[in-house]
């Protein structure tokens, strides 16, 4: 089978097409035959040596053995091993598999165990299923788990137009929240499509100027625009950082000025992202996909994800 890995940390160059052996599952495993797998910005910055899980598997690399990349996928599955319950070959499933450590979605097989993986919807493609689990985890994690969106809140969603960020407007619209997005001007027509009640273009205008009193801050953008969103919120406000690198002195700063303030690290939780699912096939949430790429252009999909310009969420195709 083909899969995608790197033996050293780089640009996106470093990404090898390469042949495997089709794995097998054991006990407890299924294997799925991988239509799709979603980007997120943990893919680039883990193959340019960046974080904690770059920092984990420099030991691997440095004894040239290859890493393959990726945590989103959806496929079919082809092979079950014992013990796997109502799982059956053909079930259409998506999910977020090896995080953090072991990664891997990104080849046309993989094995992993059930409890990650959840049903796609009939009327939900594999292609756009792939691009759900971990940024929308990190949107439903950061909005009702860390952080409490209650009707009525005024939120405010950077990046809003990003992979966490479409998904964090609906579903705080879902539970009646005002929600303001910042976002290049290009993108204003298609946020206000999916629920967003005011966008503001930071190319021109500094949402500290214009937002004052708010109840919730979702930054996915750290450093300077998480200390910024401090001063944007309310006394009982909260704020939740996503990027790790800047989040300590986020919330260092966050804890002086008396703001609730947290950063959050995802993780795999498929009855939340069963939930979610349930939304998107009753059309609350719509995903939205920038481009799709071919296995052969991994590299440019990279590319393309490391600009940090990208509406909804980039695609592997692997299989059809």
């Amino acid at each position: 089978m083909k899969s995608i890995e790197y033996v050293r940390f780089g640009d996106p160059e470093v990404l090898t097409l390469t042949e495997k052996s089709r794995p097998e599952p054991v006990a407890g495993e299924v294997r799925v035959k991988v239509s799709a797998v979603g980007l997120n910005p943990i893919d680039y910055k883990t193959r340019k040596g960046l974080g904690f899980v770059a920092g984990q598997i420099s030991d691997q690399l440095n004894n040239n053995i290859g890493w393959v990349p990726g945590y989103d996928m959806a496929g079919v599955i082809d092979a079950v091993g014992e013990g796997c319950g109502d799982w059956r070959v053909g079930d259409r499933v998506m999910g977020m598999i090896g995080f953090p450590l072991s990664a891997g979605a990104c080849a046309e097989y993989v094995t992993t165990t059930p409890e990650l993986l959840c049903i796609v919807p009939d009327n939900l493609d594999l292609e756009s299923a792939a691009g759900v689990p971990l940024a929308a985890l990190t949107a439903w994690q950061a909005l009702f788990e860390v952080g409490s969106i209650n009707e009525g809140d005024k939120v405010l969603i950077h990046a809003a137009a990003g992979g966490v960020g479409h998904f964090a407007v609906q579903l705080a619209k879902s539970r009646g929240a005002y929600v303001i997005a910042t976002a290049s001007a290009h993108n204003h027509d298609y946020l206000h499509s999916i629920g967003v009640d005011e966008a503001i273009d930071y190319t021109k205008t500094d949402f500290v100027d214009v937002c004052y009193g708010l109840d919730f801050v979702l930054d996915t953008m750290g450093g300077d625009i998480g200390h910024w969103s401090l001063k944007v919120l309310a006394s009982q406000g909260q704020l939740v950082t996503v990027p790790t690198v800047t989040a300590e002195s986020i919330i260092k700063e966050g804890n002086k000025l008396g703001i609730k303030t947290a950063g959050l690290t995802v993780h795999p939780d498929t009855d939340c992202l069963a939930e979610i699912v349930e939304l998107i096939e009753t059309g609350t949430i719509k995903v939205h996909i920038d481009k799709v790429y071919s296995l052969n252009d991994a590299a440019q999909a990279h590319t393309q994800l490391e600009t940090g310009h990208v509406r909804g969420k980039l695609v592997i195709k692997l299989n059809d």
